[in-house]
């Protein structure tokens, strides 16, 4: 049985990108929700935003395990040790107060992009970069205007 791979323009690939475009209402709504709430709910709509960057940080390192464990996965050792780092710092970035962590995590999704951009194409997930790109840019963005509002 010969398998297609997903790519973006297959079925599976268009439930990613629906699904990837989808995971940008969080930081959209709340980023803007941050400046327009009364005094009393900005702090659980800044916890809110902070707890759904590092939710998604967490998210990205773990495709680094899915990578690394793959039996011929190039720079395993890399994968792995990646894989767990935007979870510690997504951690840190949480329990600090939202205006110095929300811009912490824009940082940390910058780099998991970066990260991403040199190791992914060299995984078979080139075509993806497209998609991760305008998904960071979004989320930074939103981490950095909510950020403002704090």
């Amino acid at each position: 049985m010969v398998h297609s791979p997903i790519t973006p323009d297959s079925n599976a690939g268009i439930l990613i990108q629906r699904l990837g475009y989808a995971g940008l209402i969080p930081f959209v709504t709340l980023a803007l929700l941050l400046h327009i709430v009364t005094p009393e709910a900005h702090p659980f709509v800044a916890i809110a935003l902070s707890a759904y960057a590092a939710t998604i940080a967490a998210f990205l390192g773990g495709i680094h395990w899915g990578i690394g464990l793959r039996h011929n996965a190039p720079q395993r050792k890399l994968h792995m040790m990646w894989g767990v780092t935007p979870s510690l710092v997504a951690w840190v970035a949480v329990i600090m107060p939202a205006f110095a962590g929300l811009p912490v995590l824009a940082l940390l999704l910058i780099g998991c992009y970066l990260v991403d951009r040199k190791t992914w194409p060299e995984a078979g997930l080139r075509e993806w970069m497209t998609l991760r790109f305008r998904l960071t840019v979004v989320s930074v963005l939103s981490c950095l205007i909510g950020a403002a509002a704090t």
